[in-house]
């Protein structure tokens, strides 16, 4: 595959010499073993491997920090005395008759929405999106606005 021209370098083989030399002027890989001493060292030792290192010595023990526990947690500990059982939560409030029409509008307008795509004629559309859109306005209208004051900030010991 011909690039154009411009790309890249006419001749890889001599784009790779200038960048092998620019890494021996630099001094890459001048402490690697010639392949001379290689072939020489696998005839003399055959092909058993080197020595493995030594393995390190261990390290000391870490001082304690929040992510490093000093002692083990025994994830087994199954104490049924200590399980949390948090209190039931008080019944929703009865809704308001304004808002049980507003989920109706809703409704209504899907129903309105679906049906105009596929049953009824498509001059139901607007109606089914004015339902919708009178839904979600009335249910906006009557959210509260501002936080009920019971005097408890939600932090609970």
């Amino acid at each position: 595959m011909k690039g154009r021209p411009g790309d890249g370098p006419e001749d890889v083989d001599a784009a790779f010499a200038e960048i092998v030399a620019d890494l021996r002027r630099e001094g890459v890989g001048l402490s690697l073993p010639s392949e001379a001493e290689v072939k020489r060292d696998r005839s003399e030792g055959g092909d058993e491997p080197a020595a493995a290192p030594p393995p390190p010595p261990p390290s000391p023990p870490v001082a304690s920090t929040w992510r490093n526990h000093e002692t083990d947690i025994d994830w087994a500990n199954d104490n049924a005395d200590e399980h949390y059982e948090p209190p039931e939560p008080p019944p929703l409030p009865r809704p308001h008759g304004l808002t049980i029409a507003a989920f109706v509008a809703i409704a209504a307008g899907v129903a309105l929405l679906v049906l105009a795509a596929t049953v009824l004629p498509t001059a139901w559309t607007p109606v089914g999106l004015m339902c919708v859109a009178l839904g979600v306005g009335t249910l906006l209208m009557r959210a509260r606005k501002t936080p009920r004051d019971d005097g408890d900030s939600g932090a609970q010991v």
